[in-house]
């Protein structure tokens, strides 16, 4: 009797943030609120067929978590509406032709500042 495989990984989407866990123990996860770009990435498939398309949401010191688009439900495409000026047909352009590589489809209008360089005496 065949079971059902035991995916790579998890990912869960709740109103703080998103978490994937990793088969081997380890976990990425952002809260929306440190979201500053959503890029969209896909490699070559295995035997050129249709490659994997991954949502990537970075922090501004480039951390962040990769969600793979087979792991998102109706819950996550919700959750980056709220993303502000989020532009859901730049998100479906970007899924529908992936490119080789990374496009940025969206970047957070108003990212935080760094902080500032203090001098200390």
């Amino acid at each position: 009797m065949h079971g059902n495989a035991v995916p790579d990984s998890y990912v869960y989407v709740t109103e703080e943030g998103v978490t994937r866990h990793y088969a081997d123990g380890s976990v990425e996860a952002l809260a929306w609120e440190d979201v500053v770009e959503v890029r969209i990435t896909s490699g070559g498939g295995e035997g050129g067929g249709d490659a994997e398309v991954h949502y990537i949401l970075l922090d501004r010191e480039g951390q962040g978590c990769v969600v793979p688009r087979s792991a998102t439900d109706a819950s996550f495409l919700t959750r980056l509406r709220y993303l502000p000026d989020f532009d859901l047909d730049r998100l479906a352009s970007a899924v529908a032709a992936p490119p080789q590589g990374h496009v940025v489809v969206w970047r957070s209008p108003d990212p935080p500042s760094p902080l500032p360089d203090l001098e200390y005496d």
